[in-house]
């Protein structure tokens, strides 16, 4: 193999490149983010002929002008890295909209091979593309694939042979009639400015710079040293035509390339007379209409919430116990717990160990949801359900795509805030991408799911239907009014597209295509957030851990230890078992030995067979240790029990004076002036705090210094002299959790998302001030009135709907009016 040649995939949305990437490349496939940008770059190696080619996917685009993120990447790719071919993939069946990147392709300069892709399609409609004829006028090699059926591939290596070796230089043209003599001027201009004319083709350049191209201006600025005189000329001969012609110069060019590409296609594609109405128009009739289009689209929400999440809890809990099992199995290897003291290493191991498995235990979840949502892609719906939301989105600055994020952030409950900031990148217009990277962390993820059901379960007990149903839609009700408020400010200067959406054609998705694309995501989760919030958990626990408590209040704990272990030593004294029992280090073994047989019959689940097994190998490793579990009638088994919640309740008790005394705790300690108006108190405050590795802290944290049992009852113990918790207080932390900052996970999403420190920081710092607004509101207000939860939540959700409503109908001059569906 002498040589590789570099060669660039280009095509619009849903033409099929991604079966022709496969075509060719088969398994070696790499995957990455283009430099700087949150892109996904695919790259792939094949050969042919003793002949190397990398190829690269570029991210479909239906244009290269600078509007959208991916129209910026896949142009700056073919300018700077300069690929020997580009292969554009062409949906045969929409000829005439796929020849406008075909064109803008060929001006580059770039070779290029044209892939007349889903050719199927296009003849069940009756038509049949003349190749020649369509060669002809683009003046390059036409060749046709099917990508799905493996077809193709040996015409398109022998096409793309023939283009790398070829030395001649294409010059495609589109002929621009009355902009031709302004598009001279400015060429000539570049052409003196030899730096500009050796880096990039003058006339595309200078069609470019007629369009008002951003990116294009900014290459003038940066490589010509006459770069004030050149756009002193553009702006200047803009201006001219359009007083001239009556249409600003971008307008017209998009109107010429029109023209030129209906002007082919009524030369080059001929109707066989035997067009009939496919299944996807068929479909489409019910799917996109106006009425029964919405009701689809929400049972096929309610689909992928019942699989991926209902399904998916069934299926983490049959991981769950091998998790736990492997956590089990690696602290054996910590140093051992003594009756209530803990090692630091022991305890870090801990904590690190079960951070981790509270995000590997989402895996399942995500595996099902990343598989449905590639289903959904290949099948052809997510443009569908894009173009029926964006007539709600668009009246809020967000956009039709901005549907799949909200879905995995869970726009109704149990999402997960990081893979739904993942899926912006496929928001082309850059202010609704910002909007709604800034919005999906308010939606509910399964941790918050969890807190909410703790706090209903214990202060909205005969209300919990209403209760949830409220929550799980107050989020999006607070969102829309948020990302319209976004949009028109500290957004308002960022490039908007106009909403183009394609309908293209229902297929059937592959195992492979379904099953590789899901495995990708659950990687690129997996290296980007475990390793993350990993790391961040050990900072944490040094928060919750030190300086811990003083001297004198270990050696009352110790104290209450040594009682208790003197009353169990009592208790058995005149047991047959005592001694097998009488020492510490006994008792400590046989509260690992409990601690093991729990976990393997966990293990063992419902299954009789297994559970029964686990039973024998525990009783044959000490027969006495399994006595003691299992006779519930003998005094040394009572003995123990007691001693066990003894024991549970000194270290819980322990670990409540090290939270207090900890960093953490004494920072929920200093935010009480503050958090009080909102009626949270430093217990409250340290939750919060607590919650910004995973949201499942907060939860935990709740429980144990609020005293919320394993029922979910609140006895309202508060001890101290402290004011028990109401359920107007739980509205306002409920209100206050739905705008809280997101997670450290997603926080650092954003930052990968945007590129941005800054955007990070801001992620952070607007939820908390608009939560604490809004929970100090309610419980202000509330307690002034002498509401109860349940009124001031009602409240809370008319005022919710009404704001919503009236930022829908607050005017945006810079957004573009929505497309209809092609």
């Amino acid at each position: 193999m002498s040589r590789r040649y570099l060669v660039a995939l280009a095509g619009q949305p849903n033409s099929g490149k991604s079966t022709v990437f496969n075509l060719l490349t088969g398994a070696r496939q790499f995957v990455a983010n283009y430099p700087g940008v949150t892109v996904e770059k695919k790259t792939g190696l094949f050969s042919h002929q003793d002949v190397g080619y990398e190829l690269v996917d570029l991210p479909g685009t239906y244009s290269l002008t600078s509007y959208s993120l991916e129209e910026r990447v896949a142009r700056d790719f073919l300018l700077h890295d300069q690929p020997q071919a580009v292969i554009n993939v062409v949906d045969a069946s929409n000829l005439r909209r796929n020849l406008y990147l075909t064109f803008q392709l060929l001006e580059m300069g770039t070779k290029v091979v044209v892939d007349l892709n889903m050719i199927d399609v296009a003849e069940k409609r009756g038509f049949e593309i003349d190749l020649d004829a369509l060669a002809s006028h683009l003046g390059t090699k036409v060749v046709v694939t099917d990508g799905k059926r493996g077809k193709g591939g040996e015409d398109l290596c022998l096409a793309l042979r023939d283009l790398v070796q070829d030395k001649s230089e294409p010059d495609f043209r589109v002929d621009y009639g009355a902009l031709e003599a302004y598009i001279s001027r400015i060429q000539e201009g570049i052409e003196k400015a030899s730096e500009l004319a050796a880096k990039y083709k003058p006339r595309w350049l200078a069609i470019k710079l007629l369009e008002g191209d951003s990116q294009a201006l900014d290459l003038v600025n940066e490589y010509s040293l006459s770069a004030d005189s050149l756009v002193a000329l553009v702006t200047e001969l803009r201006r001219e035509f359009e007083e001239k012609e009556g249409d600003p110069a971008e307008r017209y060019i998009a109107y010429r390339r029109h023209s030129l590409a209906s002007q082919i296609v009524q030369e080059v594609l001929k109707s066989t007379g035997s067009e009939e109405k496919t299944s996807t128009d068929r479909v489409d009739a019910v799917l996109c209409h106006r009425f029964l289009g919405p009701v689809c689209m929400v049972l096929v929400f309610y689909t992928l919430y019942e699989l991926a999440v209902n399904q998916g809890v069934k299926l983490a809990a049959e991981v769950t116990p091998y998790l736990s099992s492997l956590q089990t199995f690696l602290e054996t290897f910590l140093p051992a717990e003594g009756f209530i003291e803990i090692p630091l290493l022991t305890s870090l191991g801990s904590w690190f160990m079960t951070s981790v498995n509270a995000l590997l235990v989402y895996i399942p979840q995500f595996f099902i949801l990343f598989a449905l949502v590639a289903v959904l892609e290949d099948v052809g719906y997510m443009p569908r359900m894009a173009f029926i939301l964006d007539r709600l989105f668009r009246h809020f600055g967000l956009h039709g795509n901005s549907t799949l994020p909200m879905i995995l952030g869970g726009i109704y409950v149990g999402g997960c805030a990081v893979p739904g900031v993942m899926a912006c990148k496929a928001i082309p217009d850059d202010r609704s991408r910002m909007a709604t990277i800034l919005t999906v962390p308010l939606m509910n993820c399964l941790a918050k799911t969890v807190f909410y059901l703790m706090l209903v379960e214990a202060f909205f007990p005969q209300h919990k239907t209403v209760a949830m149903l409220f929550i799980s839609s107050i989020t999006l009700l607070f969102a829309l009014p948020i990302a319209k408020i976004l949009s028109l400010t500290v957004l308002k200067g960022r490039e908007t597209a106009p909403f183009i959406m394609e309908m293209p054609p229902y297929h059937l998705p592959t195992i492979r295509g379904v099953l590789t694309r899901a495995v990708e995501r659950i990687w690129v989760y997996l290296k980007k957030v475990v390793t993350i919030v990993a790391a961040v958990a050990v900072v944490i626990w040094a928060l919750l851990q030190f300086p811990g408590f003083s001297p004198e209040k270990q050696a009352e704990f110790q104290a209450q230890a040594d009682k208790a272990f003197a009353t169990f030593q009592r208790q058995v004294k005149k047991d047959s078992l005592q001694k097998d029992l009488g020492s510490m280090d006994q008792v400590l073994a046989l509260l690992s030995f409990r601690d093991a047989y729990r976990a393997a019959k966990a293990g063992a689940g419902g299954d009789r067979q297994a559970s029964k097994a686990v039973d024998q190998e525990f009783k044959d490793n000490s027969p006495v240790f399994f006595k003691v579990l299992k006779d519930r009638r003998s005094k040394i088994h009572r003995a123990f029990k007691k001693l066990r919640k003894t024991r549970s309740r000194i270290m819980r008790e322990m670990q409540q004076a090290r939270v207090n005394s900890s960093l953490l705790g004494k920072a929920g300690k200093a935010l009480e002036p503050l958090s009080r108006f909102a009626g949270f108190d430093w217990r409250t405050n340290v939750a919060m705090l607590s919650s910004f590795a995973a949201r499942e802290s907060a939860t935990a944290t709740m429980k144990v210094l609020y005293g919320i049992g394993p029922d979910g009852k609140y006895k309202g113990e508060m001890g101290d002299g402290e004011q028990t918790i109401t359920d107007l207080n739980a509205l306002a932390l409920m209100l206050f959790m739905a705008l809280f900052p997101p997670c450290l996970a997603t926080t650092i999403m954003v930052k990968v998302a945007t590129g941005k420190y800054k955007w990070m920081l801001f992620s952070f710092a607007y939820p908390a001030f608009l939560g604490m607004v809004v929970a100090a509101g309610v419980y202000t207000i509330g307690s002034a009135l002498n509401m109860t939860g349940g009124e001031a939540m009602a409240w809370v959700y008319a005022l919710a709907i009404g704001l919503a409503v009236t930022m829908g109908f607050v005017k945006d001059k810079k957004k573009p009016e929505a497309a209809l569906g092609v």
